[in-house]
């Protein structure tokens, strides 16, 4: 028999009362509803389609997808096709990992500013590759970029080319 392999609804499903007591007021709606769909993707909450074999009667009960962009579940295909989109793209030169991390404060003032402070974030970050990356000092080059912003909540991307 195949053992369940624990999935992130599993931990939903089971913090999901002392999480909300905790955090609740700080949530978006969209938060709310991300958690809930994540929680009962693929579940009976959601429905299901109850398919049949015509020849051996053989019958598979199939649950619905909550289709929310965040869910692991529902986009690990997406995911898949977007990183294969984005090796595809790559040249043959080397390339570098580089993090840029927002102090806990910023990050306090992002959350109720997200498109003022993630455009200043990606301006100032765009310029210091560039300006660093240009100095002869350094490498003396003219770059391209992919600048993808990670928060709690969300990810959003941007491609400044050298």
């Amino acid at each position: 028999m195949q053992q369940h392999r624990l999935e992130l609804a599993d931990v939903f499903r089971a913090h999901q009362h002392d999480f909300l007591a905790r955090w609740n007021s700080g949530l978006s709606r969209q938060h709310r509803k991300a958690l809930r769909d994540i929680r009962d993707c693929r579940t009976a909450a959601l429905g299901g389609h109850l398919y049949e074999c015509d020849g051996c009667g053989h019958r598979v009960k199939v649950f619905n997808s909550c289709r929310n962009r965040h869910c692991p579940k529902c986009q690990a295909t997406a995911r898949a096709k977007w990183l294969a989109q984005r090796e595809a793209e790559l040249l043959p030169v080397p390339y570098f990992h580089v993090v840029f991390t927002v102090p806990e404060q910023i990050a306090r003032i992002a959350f109720y500013n997200k498109e003022t402070v993630y455009n200043f974030l990606f301006r100032a970050t765009a310029e210091t590759l560039l300006t660093i990356a240009g100095d002869p000092k350094h490498r003396g080059a003219g770059i391209g970029f992919f600048a993808i912003l990670l928060t709690r909540s969300e990810a959003a991307w941007s491609t400044y080319p050298g």
